[in-house]
């Protein structure tokens, strides 16, 4: 038995007994098409950087960056409270290093519902507010380190930063930054593309947990910021910091709408049917349009 061989035997042993000692709900994954699961395979960004797709909330969870290094792996986000043993012989396909962080970017558990296994071998690390969040709302995994503004987790040869630049998404949300790759995970503050099962991806602002359609392109701006090139979304392929700013502008453009609306009468029953969002090209249910007529008019 070849020496990489016999030490990514040790490290799936390792595997097994975190999943074993999991203190997460167990659900049963979504059967998948070959076709789909294929998609869902681990894949080459560039050199020391992977990525696990995700497409959606529902079946395949967010997108999981793997970042490598001599001394260890460190991961953005870990999917589902059943993906634990998926996300580790994904990475264990790819490199011998153990996983070492899990850093979340939001407390969505499409994102950060393997925490609870991840705490048994790994450290997970999240936003204060992200943290609040997985308590409040009866999940699994709060994470024992968190940040407020921004923090760096240094292994092997690479650094990884961690920024909180606003509310948006959530009030917990963070971007993970990968300076020496110029490369970026977003979480779900920028999301694109198509579901699984192909329909339309629209961003969502969960008002119920700090989220934020008005502080949303502000945060967006923060991100920008940054000096990067490559972006790995919350869900959807890979990016660039254009895609980031196009996607700023609509986000923009619906503000701007609803705002426009309510200066020629509109009221929070009929904001929906007054705002035009179909060029977009963002399903937005009228819910997330009255949550916008919401926030502008608090804030007047």
């Amino acid at each position: 038995m070849s020496t990489r061989n016999a030490k990514r035997i040790a490290w799936l042993s390792v595997v097994a007994l975190g999943s074993a000692l999991t203190v997460a709900a167990r659900q049963e994954p979504p059967a998948f098409t070959a076709q789909q699961e294929a998609r869902l395979q681990i894949r080459e960004v560039m050199e020391g950087l992977y990525v696990i797709p995700g497409f959606d909330g529902s079946q395949s969870g967010g997108n999981v960056a793997v970042r490598v290094t001599d001394e260890g792996v460190i991961i953005v986000d870990d999917k589902f409270p059943y993906s634990f043993d998926f996300i580790t012989e994904q990475v264990a396909s790819v490199t011998d290093q153990p996983i070492r962080y899990v850093l979340n970017t939001h407390h969505h558990g499409d994102h950060a519902g393997s925490n609870a296994d991840f705490m048994q071998v790994a450290e997970v690390i999240a936003h204060a507010n992200a943290r609040e969040n997985i308590i409040r709302n009866g999940l699994t995994g709060p994470p024992r380190v968190v940040f407020s503004e921004r923090t760096s987790v240094f292994l092997g040869d690479a650094e990884v930063r961690m920024h909180h630049f606003g509310r948006g998404h959530t009030d917990g949300d963070a971007v993970v930054y990968f300076p020496d790759l110029r490369a970026v995970h977003t979480g779900d503050l920028f999301i694109y593309g198509e579901r699984l099962d192909g329909s339309t991806l629209a961003p969502f602002w969960d008002v119920a947990n700090g989220g934020s359609p008005l502080d949303w392109p502000a945060t967006l701006s923060g991100l920008l910021t940054l000096d990067f090139d490559v972006v790995i979304p919350g869900h959807g392929p890979i990016l660039t910091k254009g895609d980031v700013r196009e996607f700023r502008a609509k986000l923009e453009a619906v503000i701007e709408r609803v705002q426009r609306a309510i200066r020629d009468g509109a009221t929070r029953d009929d904001i929906a049917q007054r705002v035009d969002v179909s060029d977009l090209d963002w399903p937005l249910a009228a819910a997330r349009i009255r949550d916008v007529f919401d926030e502008v008019v608090a804030a007047r």
